[in-house]
């Protein structure tokens, strides 16, 4: 049996997902539910998570699932609409498509002035997972070796954190952005190019922050 707090909190994650498809920020969470701070979100977490009614989907940023939602959430009051039971999600359909924000064009070669946009750009729905997406075009030769191309849509998952040798779009100096393979080099950041034509570029911590990780590549070929 659920505490309130869990139930609420439960309740709020499914709402969500199935409103957007993207499960909310801790923050977000910790303001739905009045609560002080986040590690009472946690807590619920964790709790939900022992008692197998969620789990956290592996190397996904913001990424819960809900596995089961308790009775007491399936029965609609006599005086209120019924809440949407769990059901499963269809597959996705081969053609069918997402609009995502295309934020302009970054370097694949040297650092470049990160541009933003409101243009939209349509991708197939198969080539996204779990989270929040956005789109920017490639400029410069420098991920060739990774194939990634001049003129490619590099597909990126939003995410505040990037692991050891993933390709992420990494914000230089708080005005421009570059696509590049992530590396810690002793205490210094090390932004690696999968070009023998370029060089690493290495930066202290402070001055890089991390937008994205690359989850996928759209190319046009007219």
């Amino acid at each position: 049996m659920l505490t309130p707090k869990q139930q609420e909190l439960l309740s709020f994650i499914q709402n969500r997902l199935e409103e957007g498809g993207v499960s909310p920020s801790f923050e977000e969470m910790k303001e739905a539910l009045d609560l002080r701070s986040k590690s009472g979100i946690h807590r619920l977490i964790n709790a939900l998570e022992e008692r197998g009614f969620i789990r956290r989907l592996p190397n996904r940023a913001r990424a819960l699932e809900v596995l089961k939602l308790p009775e007491a959430m399936h029965r609609a009051p006599k005086a209120a609409p019924a809440k949407p039971q769990l059901t499963a999600k269809a597959p996705i359909a081969a053609n069918d498509v997402i609009d995502i924000p295309l934020h302009g064009r970054i370097a694949a070669g040297v650092p470049i002035e990160a541009l933003e946009g409101q243009n939209m750009l349509s991708v197939p729905a198969a080539l996204l997972g779990a989270g929040d997406h956005y789109a920017l075009e490639v400029s410069g030769d420098s991920m060739v070796e990774a194939g990634i191309l001049d003129g490619d849509y590099a597909l990126i998952q939003r995410t505040e954190v990037a692991r050891e040798g993933q390709i992420v779009v990494a914000l230089i100096d708080e005005s421009e952005a570059t696509l590049k393979y992530f590396h810690r080099d002793g205490s210094r950041v090390r932004l690696d190019p999968a070009n023998a034509a370029y060089k690493p570029q290495v930066y202290d911590p402070r001055q890089v922050r991390i937008q994205g990780k690359l989850a996928g590549l759209l190319r046009r070929y007219n």
